[in-house]
């Protein structure tokens, strides 16, 4: 009976086209996604980060339950860093051959667990600064990937705000300190910027807090908002906005979707194209390089994007300077 079970099998995969018994024998690959964002799919930020990401490994020919599996995990609450930290160490129990990570948090947990299984991260600022890698060009070690960009961008948003309003008296830097490591660089190099012009740090850890805080920034006047981009201020994205235009105060916010969900301006990275480029590396790590040999990359390009029926709405006269310069216009 085995022996007619045996020849039987042998019967019906010959007779099986040569490709699918390939795809038979050769075993998925598997690779690691981490976000971090809070807890899941339905988050807006996390279904655009994933939506780029997948398109491109397709294109590069990596199909999801074809020839590759995918294990996505999410960073918990965004005020309780522990939840990235045990997503993290989830993922690298699954023992992918390359993980991917959204984010410096994500980055930073990984690394804790992991010294070599493959890195390769997105939305980073600072990597050699925070330890990750030897240098941009030789990262050294089992981490690399694309940067956001490097602190000077902190200046570029003054700048952009300051050509906003020349009457602008005070700039208000919103971030969490918890979950934005890296704001000290960024907000350093507004005031570097700043030619006289007050620069606030306004921290907040909540949506209250962030209530309370952009109210009281408004009852002076003359003043815009720099929202920094980092994992609290993007999965509070839609509160900080709809904040912002209850207490009329313009701001530069370059969180993802931010201006086509009613931010007045954002200045920052393609998102599509950041989010994208890494799957080149992980493919190659795929195929057999290694991130000690993959120098760490900047974006190709950024872009400027203004809001034009938000600032009508704010009663703001756009400079013709500035909509010039504009790589997209909302009306």
């Amino acid at each position: 009976m085995r022996r007619r079970e045996f020849i039987a099998g042998l019967t019906i995969a010959a007779a099986l086209p040569s490709g699918v018994r390939g795809q038979q024998s050769r075993q998925a690959r598997r690779v690691g996604v981490l976000v971090g964002l809070a807890a899941n799919i339905d988050v807006p930020v996390a279904r655009a980060f994933l939506k780029p990401f997948r398109e491109a490994m397709a294109k590069a020919g990596w199909l999801e339950d074809g020839n590759v599996h995918i294990d996505y995990r999410f960073g918990g609450a965004l005020s309780d860093l522990a939840n990235t930290r045990a997503s993290a160490a989830e993922l690298v129990a699954l023992a992918p051959e390359v993980i991917y990570a959204q984010g410096l948090p994500a980055t930073l947990a990984l690394r804790q667990q992991t010294k070599t299984i493959p890195i390769v991260f997105t939305q980073v600022i600072d990597p050699v600064g925070f330890g990750l890698a030897d240098s941009l060009g030789h990262p050294g070690g089992n981490v690399t990937g694309f940067v956001t960009w490097d602190f000077a961008i902190g200046g570029k948003w003054m700048e952009l705000l300051r050509g906003l309003d020349p009457n602008l008296a005070r700039v208000g830097i919103l971030f969490n300190p918890d979950t934005a490591p890296y704001a000290p660089g960024l907000v350093a190099a507004a005031r570097d910027a700043a030619s006289g012009i007050q620069v606030l740090e306004i921290r907040t850890h909540n949506d209250g807090e962030t209530e309370v805080q952009i109210e009281a920034f408004s009852r002076e006047g003359n003043g815009s908002l720099l929202v920094i981009p980092e994992p609290f201020t993007n999965g509070h994205r839609d509160h900080i906005v709809a904040q912002c235009a209850r207490f009329r105060v313009p701001a530069l916010n370059s969180v993802l979707g931010a201006v086509d969900g009613g931010a007045l301006m954002s200045y920052t990275f393609v998102w599509d194209e950041l989010v994208s480029a890494p799957v080149a590396y992980i493919d190659r790590i795929l195929k057999g390089a290694s991130p000690h040999d993959l120098p760490i990359q900047a974006p190709r390009r950024y872009e400027l994007v203004i809001n034009l029926k938000t600032a009508k709405t704010l009663g703001l006269d756009m400079p013709p300077v500035l909509l010039a310069r504009a790589d997209r216009v909302i009306e």
